[in-house]
């Protein structure tokens, strides 16, 4: 667990792990030189306002919050927020909200304490998972309501579960010598802002759509040989000319399936196969191009800090900004939803080909179709 950069491949492989290892040394001094900046910024603002450490939140950003009630405000922001409803969000990304929660605070410009990621971390490697609901999330302002559900456990409350049964954060805490995490100004928020549950689910779904999208080009290639079907629209040369690569890399596949097939060889009476079978490259070759940017946008995303406001030790600055806001993220769960619906699409009007009882196929490819 250290600052270098993260890639999918590497946020895969700490998740298939059930122990994903202790911080390291340069992640627990860029915690701990940002912490330290933070207290001694408090201590000297006399009656400066910094945003979420002493002030309100929100519509509630001018109103100043006394020393004696900084602790409280960030306990109270947790709580507040936690008011998610629905299904429980499942155990992989739970997992992975953790890890990438852990990565972002470990950058050291969020201002919290080394015990609280740490034990974040603790509950990641001893697989005592917080419960929480799916929805509530309203993405402009980051996963406020999950991931305040996420990290309720830290002061003891909300719920875990613990072998498979939900008990409640403080049975669990007691049970194991675990003090309640008493939060330092500005935690809360650093906390609860952020992008990790939407960026949870992206992950998984890059991962998932790139097993898809090998299987939609080995499906087309079976589709073509069961239609007996041309391979001139999988030829390198015409793919060169438009020079999309995802066209080229889904060509490139279909050729590499159906090389050295016997059905190759068989005679063909038509001049060209249907859009289904002629533009699969094409079709697939958009999906992939999606594919690849919503990657590059989602690795970005989990070497970032998205919490408000941003601590800049090295300069002396505390900025508020808007880091938080799920829009890039969100752009891209659109485009892969259409990159995947266009993989289904154009399968199924292979397969209603198929059924058609053309090219020597009988009708439903069944041999009596009634």
């Amino acid at each position: 667990m250290d600052l270098n950069w993260w890639t999918l491949e590497d946020v895969w492989r700490k998740l298939q792990s059930e122990h994903v290892g202790e911080l390291a040394d340069d992640a627990k001094e860029a915690i701990e030189k940002c912490y330290g900046f933070l207290q001694e910024t408090i201590a000297n603002a006399d009656e400066a306002a910094i945003y979420g450490v002493n002030t309100g939140f929100g519509d509630l950003a001018h109103t100043r919050v006394d020393n004696d009630s900084l602790q409280a405000l960030q306990r109270n922001i947790l709580v507040s927020h936690a008011c998610g409803v629905g299904e429980d969000v499942p155990k992989l990304i739970v997992r992975a909200m953790l890890l990438l929660k852990i990565k972002s605070l470990s950058k050291g410009h969020s201002g919290v304490q080394l015990v609280t990621v740490e034990r974040l971390l603790t509950h990641l490697n001893e697989g005592v998972l917080p419960v929480v609901p799916s929805q509530g999330s309203l993405g402009a302002s980051g996963d406020l309501a999950p991931l305040s559900h996420l990290v309720l456990p830290l002061i003891g409350e909300g719920e875990l579960v613990v072998d498979g049964a939900v008990v409640p954060s403080s049975t669990v805490l007691k049970a194991k010598g675990w003090d309640p995490i008493e939060l330092g100004a500005k935690e809360g928020l650093a906390l609860i802002n952020g992008t990790q549950l939407m960026l949870g689910y992206g992950i998984m779904a890059v991962q998932r759509m790139d097993k898809i999208a090998a299987w939609a080009d080995a499906l087309c290639a079976w589709s073509l040989e069961a239609w007996n079907g041309r391979p001139e629209p999988f030829d390198a040369s015409i793919h060169e000319v438009r020079n999309h690569k995802g066209a080229q890399e889904s060509a490139a596949n279909i050729r590499h399936w159906i090389k050295d097939s016997t059905w190759q060889d068989l005679p063909r009476e038509q001049v060209q196969d249907p859009y289904s079978f002629r533009c699969s490259p094409q079709v697939h070759g958009a999906s992939r191009h999606a594919l690849g940017v919503a990657r590059e946008v989602f690795e970005n995303e989990v070497n970032a800090v998205t919490d408000n406001p941003l601590i800049f030790p090295e300069s002396g600055r505390i900025l508020s900004g808007g880091n938080f806001h799920g829009q890039p993220l969100a752009l891209q769960l659109d485009q892969l939803a259409l990159a995947a619906h266009e993989w289904g699409s154009i399968s199924e009007r292979r397969t209603f080909k198929l059924l058609s009882g053309k090219h020597g196929l009988p009708p439903f490819l069944v041999s009596n179709p009634g």
